[in-house]
């Protein structure tokens, strides 16, 4: 028999802040129907200075993890494109705020929000050499596009944990995904920038072309076709994006099937409406959004389609298990008590970000209700506390 490896465990973590977009749209003279409707979003996550994707990682790892995972954890995985060192992997301060044993691999990938993705991959492989291991992957990131910007409508922020195992109590990983990776320039941040830089609709186009060609050769390779699938989770920067693409597929067909497939990316679309662009994170929080609020059931496929500007797609897929609702963990909670701001307190935020500054700074800690949260730098090094 084959050993199944896939998703075990699943948690969610966001910012105890959000902004509405009706307000930001009044605020920027738009029509706030552009942001719902042609967007796509209704909120977006706002980010003190407290909180970075160390605080958000551990905060969904915390969610994820009882002390028998603890034990049987050989490595932590942290996906992201808005890394806070150059050199030390977040996974090192995750696994610390954690308190995981120190015989525990710690690295960070990247590449645009693809990297979540890659970071399974890798975790599958690790496991299959020794089944008794369990794999933590988090996908963490702070999406900025600046004030005033094009992109600032699509930010966001929050991380998504997953444990990686033999036997899965969630997903069981198929084999024959389809990767695709090309020189792409949609988006980038160069080194010295702390926010991106992005072409709009270019990059809409690339994602969509990756999309239908991994699509293809994966039902090509697979023997596949739509009617095998009970849904289609897409990486949603923006929600209106998934709509796009599937809509490229299906086209005009108006069959059960093809309603299924709509009514399930809606489903997908419900908690990433509220929270924002997770990058890294996106794919997965609308999967847990999808297994919340859709229609599928155990022994039905999912496929996944992951994309990463610059640029590189994947589409895979995965088997429902029986007992999935067992390992979601916090997927809607992680909304209920945050606290609404105006877009002055949204925009004063956004400038104290502790970003690329090199002098010492302690944070105002009495705000931010969260049990972990960044301090302040000291001598160039982030301090980060854990409060119970």
């Amino acid at each position: 028999m084959i050993m199944q490896i896939g998703i075990d465990k699943m948690a969610f973590a966001t910012t105890p802040y959000y902004l509405d977009l009706v307000d930001l749209a009044q605020a920027r003279g738009e029509d706030p129907n552009k942001y719902l409707i042609g967007i796509g979003q209704n909120k977006q996550a706002v980010v003190p200075p407290t909180q970075d994707i160390v605080t958000l990682a551990a905060e969904a790892a915390s969610r994820l993890l009882d002390d028998h995972d603890r034990k049987d954890i050989s490595t932590v995985i942290v996906a992201t494109e808005s890394g806070i060192d150059n050199s030390k992997a977040a996974a090192i301060y995750v696994k610390q705020l954690l308190g995981l044993d120190d015989f525990v691999r710690t690295i960070e990938v990247k590449e645009a929000c693809y990297s979540g993705t890659a970071a399974i991959q890798f975790a599958r492989g690790l496991v299959a050499l020794d089944p008794q291991q369990k794999v933590l992957v988090i996908a963490a990131d702070i999406a900025r596009y600046g004030l005033h910007t094009g992109g600032e409508v699509t930010q966001g922020a929050g991380a998504v944990a997953m444990l990686i195992s033999a036997d899965p109590q969630m997903l069981a990983i198929e084999s024959g995904s389809v990767a695709l990776s090309q020189d792409v320039m949609d988006f980038w941040r160069p080194i010295y920038a702390t926010e991106a830089m992005v072409d709009g609709k270019y990059s809409t186009n690339v994602y969509i072309d990756f999309f239908q060609r991994t699509f293809d050769r994966y039902c090509q390779r697979q023997n596949k076709q739509l009617s095998d699938f009970a849904a289609l989770a897409f990486h949603l920067p923006f929600t209106k994006m998934g709509k796009k693409a599937l809509e490229a597929e299906l086209g005009d067909q108006e069959d059960a099937i093809s309603q299924r497939l709509r009514d399930n990316l809606v489903a997908e679309q419900a908690i990433p409406r509220e929270v924002g662009n997770l990058y890294t994170g996106s794919l997965y929080l609308g999967l847990m959004s999808l297994l919340v609020n859709g229609d599928v059931q155990p022994g039905e496929r999912i496929g996944l389609f992951s994309y990463g500007s610059g640029a590189e797609g994947e589409f895979y897929s995965g088997i429902l298990q029986p007992n999935y609702q067992d390992g979601l963990k916090a997927a809607s909670l992680a909304l209920d008590h945050r606290q609404q701001v105006t877009v002055s307190e949204y925009e004063a935020l956004f400038n104290q970000q502790l970003g690329m500054k090199a002098e010492d700074v302690n944070f105002d800690l009495s705000q931010d209700p969260s049990r972990f949260v960044l301090s302040g730098q000291r001598d160039h090094q982030r301090q980060y506390l854990t409060r119970s």
